[in-house]
């Protein structure tokens, strides 16, 4: 497939590394040299310096012969109008990120289409209901759902009171009934672990299980970490995801939103008619403490300055409240706010890179996912007929280590995979690896 990414900005970034292969041939288009650069050392693509929106830079990109477009700049004129032209001049798919909720609304969308967009992203809503689902799920600090959730990937992180500490995954399988999950990859320190039998759950690993629905509630219960009873919740930053949030969430919980822009804070309170708006600024240690931040349940800090959100969260936490969750953009932060106490944080640009991904197929793989600070590939796969991986039992395909089968959806449910699967053609396969094997992985389902 030939694809072209405008923008080598985060969201750019992260796609072009998930579709880099020898399916794909990637061109990437930005004015910035130093983004271009960096997307080309991390992945096989071509670069292209230049704008989106130049008919005669697009035309280079021979974007008559496109499969599709992605425009992901950081300005949404610029992505509409990139769309609106690469369809007009030849691309037979084309995906836009907008910034205004605008575009996406019933009476806007069809027109949008008109025009030659074939689909909008809008990373603030998606990151948004990733939140909702975090206080839903209280217990997990990440939930990426595969297939609108027939299968859930679960991260959890292990303390001090966890019963499995120290346990191997053998004998964790031996005392427990783990038929509903199964362990796919470990973050410990800087290193991801794909696990074996003989692996260890270690304090401050991060734990990331592949499981259903129903199995989400078995998994808190081995860990001990019970759902948390959120009721009153507070939300530092009234930007597009901090209004998304809110009024996502004021039907259920008791929220109070904090806002240090007036005019921002006046016109929050005619949209959220049951959230509490509070005009000041959340580092203000004062201002929290009167607003009674030691009884809230959980604290969402989503302002556009990550270390804004790293450090009121951790201010948080160290003052009692249960759950935590911080906005933080910034790739280079992931890896820190894994080790320093943070409960979940949210990358709006990871989220959108990965909801773009499931949109392009490459050859059976149907969706690659990247999950915050794990150096871990996760695919999903669609099994062909006489392709290796129909040929015997899973315990018997002598997969290669590092790689791991989480779970399948067969006839539109989803299933743990165990040693004795065997998979049928048309069943969708959901496969975590390290990078340096994925081509190991891809040669059972080619």
């Amino acid at each position: 497939m030939r694809i072209i990414i405008a923008g080598a900005g985060e969201v750019g970034f992260h796609l072009a590394k998930q579709l880099s292969s020898k399916e794909h041939d990637i061109t990437i288009i930005d004015l910035d040299e130093t983004q271009i650069e960096k997307s080309s050392s991390a992945s096989d693509v071509m670069s292209l310096r230049g704008s989106s929106t130049s008919i005669k830079v697009l035309k280079e990109a021979r974007i008559a012969e496109t499969d599709l477009v992605v425009a992901v700049t950081s300005n949404e004129s610029v992505n509409v109008t990139t769309a609106i032209l690469a369809r007009k001049l030849g691309a037979k798919k084309t995906i836009a990120r907008v910034s205004s909720a605008e575009y996406i609304s019933d009476e806007n969308r069809d027109m949008i289409k008109s025009l030659g967009v074939d689909y909008l992203i809008y990373p603030e809503e998606l990151a948004a209901k990733e939140i909702v689902k975090l206080i839903e799920h209280s217990a997990a600090t990440d939930i990426v759902d595969i297939e609108h959730g027939k299968l859930s990937i679960v991260g959890i992180k292990i303390d001090e009171n966890v019963p499995v500490l120290n346990m191997t995954m053998r004998e964790i399988a031996e005392q427990y009934d783990i038929s509903s999950f199964r362990v796919a990859a470990i973050h410990r320190g800087t290193e991801t672990i794909i696990p074996s039998g003989e692996n260890r759950f270690k304090l401050k690993d991060h734990v990331f299980v592949i499981t259903t629905q129903d199995g989400i509630e078995d998994v808190m219960e081995i860990v001990g970490k019970n759902e948390k009873n959120i009721q009153d919740l507070m939300i530092l930053g009234g930007g597009k995801i901090g209004r998304k949030t809110a009024k996502l969430l004021e039907d259920k919980f008791n929220v109070k939103l904090i806002e240090s822009n007036s005019d921002k804070a006046i016109e929050l309170a005619d949209y959220l008619r049951k959230t509490l708006i509070i005009e000041g600024d959340g580092r203000d240690l004062d201002l929290l403490a009167q607003e009674a931040i030691i009884d809230m349940d959980a604290f969402i800090s989503v302002t556009e300055d990550a270390e804004t959100n790293i450090i009121t969260s951790l201010m948080a936490k160290h003052l009692g409240v249960k759950k935590t969750i911080a906005q933080v953009d910034n790739s280079d932060y992931v890896p820190l706010t894994q080790t320093i106490g943070l409960d979940s944080l949210i990358n709006k640009k990871l989220i959108a890179a990965n909801v773009i991904s499931k949109f392009i197929k490459k050859s059976n793989i149907i969706s690659t996912l990247s999950l915050p600070g794990l150096d871990a590939e996760v695919h999903e796969y669609v099994v062909k007929e006489g392709t290796p991986i129909t040929k015997k039992m899973v315990k018997d395909l002598n997969l290669p280590k590092n790689i791991v089968i989480g779970g399948f959806i067969r006839e539109n449910k989803g299933y743990i995979t165990v040693g004795t699967t065997q998979f049928i053609t048309d069943d969708k396969v959901v496969v975590f690896s390290l990078p340096e094997v994925v081509n190991k992985a891809d040669s059972f389902f080619n």
